[in-house]
């Protein structure tokens, strides 16, 4: 099983962390790509109606600027994601003169379709025009993908401190090593399985070599960490799983559903002499994973938390998937609920 902290990239793999220790900035997400194309419209709609000399032709110019702006908005972000290896690797300066002089050149290129079907002249002032607006546009969307990766820093490096703080609880140790201990002399092959799954879940913490695992992954270490509490609770815990295959390729942060898993023994089952049951479910659904994992909350529920676990994975979330992933929790009658989503 191979699991890591998050790292300060949102996918090492898309964007390898540079050694000046500037942050790169990540276009190739989708919620940004879609940002930036509703910037650079909304501009150049704006453009087209204050220059325009009346209704009519600010309806036509505003139809040509527009599409010829969303060409070459999409040549911008193909090429910039296409590029994107090589130009992490470049300064920031150097970067933001480079992208602002693709911008002047994909403007051209989006004007050149509209230009052939005659549906504009291409020609004198606006020759010059087209990519002056273009570059400007660029080094405005450049400046923000700079200022959102620094913004990001506070952010990121709360959320691995938080991550740090919310991995395996020292009780949790002693519990499982006292269970061990315990089997050791009457069931040693249950006290040798303890053990391995307690080598797994320590091998996935301490691991560091990627910033986001498989779900399958994922659900192999939850189930790691319930089967060694099952030991302990005996029949007071009750496991139901409900998993789909094809949920299982989406991509989270590692050690998200641990602390998940951790807070429903903690406060659903510990606390409740008839013990209770945890349902993890898992859900391949329009091009999204759905993850549910609920606990059935005693009578009376014990001390609560300071909420540490659920903001960590919420933020966390955030980091790698930004608004393409949502979280929610909360109580639903005698259960607690916590539902996850995640692009496929």
């Amino acid at each position: 099983m191979t699991t890591s902290s998050l790292s300060s990239s949102f996918d090492s793999s898309i964007a390898p962390e540079r050694t000046d220790g500037a942050r790169p900035f990540d276009l190739c997400h989708p919620a940004l790509a879609l940002r930036a194309v509703l910037l650079v419209q909304g501009a150049l709609a704006l453009a087209a109606l204050a220059t325009a000399a009346g209704w009519n032709d600010a309806l036509a110019l505003l139809g040509v600027t527009l599409v010829a702006g969303l060409i070459g908005t999409l040549l911008w972000l193909g090429s910039v994601c296409a590029l994107q290896r090589w130009l992490v690797q470049r300064r920031p300066g150097v970067r933001a003169t480079l992208l602002t002089l693709l911008g002047s050149v994909v403007a051209l290129a989006g004007w050149l379709p509209v230009a052939w079907m005659a549906l504009v002249a291409l020609g004198g002032p606006r020759l010059l025009a087209v990519p002056l607006v273009g570059a400007a546009l660029a080094a405005l969307a450049a400046a923000w993908l700079e200022a959102r990766a620094r913004s990001q820093r506070p952010a990121d490096a709360t959320a691995r401190l938080a991550e740090l703080q919310a991995r395996i609880r020292p009780h949790f140790l002693f519990n499982a090593l006292n269970t061990a201990l315990a089997l050791v002399r009457v069931d040693p092959a249950r006290a040798e399985g303890v053990i391995e799954d307690l080598a797994e879940l320590f091998r996935g913490v301490l691991a560091d070599d990627n910033t986001a695992v498989s779900l399958t992954e994922e659900i192999e270490l939850a189930r790691k960490y319930l089967a060694i509490e099952q030991i302990r609770f005996g029949q007071r815990l009750s496991l139901e799983w409900d998993l789909d295959p094809a949920a299982g390729a989406a991509r989270v942060p590692p050690l998200v559903l641990q602390p998940l898993v951790e807070n429903a023994v903690r406060h659903g089952i510990e606390p409740s002499t008839a013990g209770g049951t945890i349902r993890v479910r898992t859900q391949a659904r329009l091009g999204q994973a759905v993850v549910r994992i609920d606990n059935t909350v005693p009578p009376s529920p014990s001390q609560p938390g300071h909420g540490m676990a659920l903001a960590n994975v919420r933020e966390r979330l955030r980091l790698l998937h930004d608004v393409a992933a949502q979280f929610d929790a909360k109580r639903d009658g005698s259960r607690f609920r916590v539902q996850i989503v995640v692009p496929l």
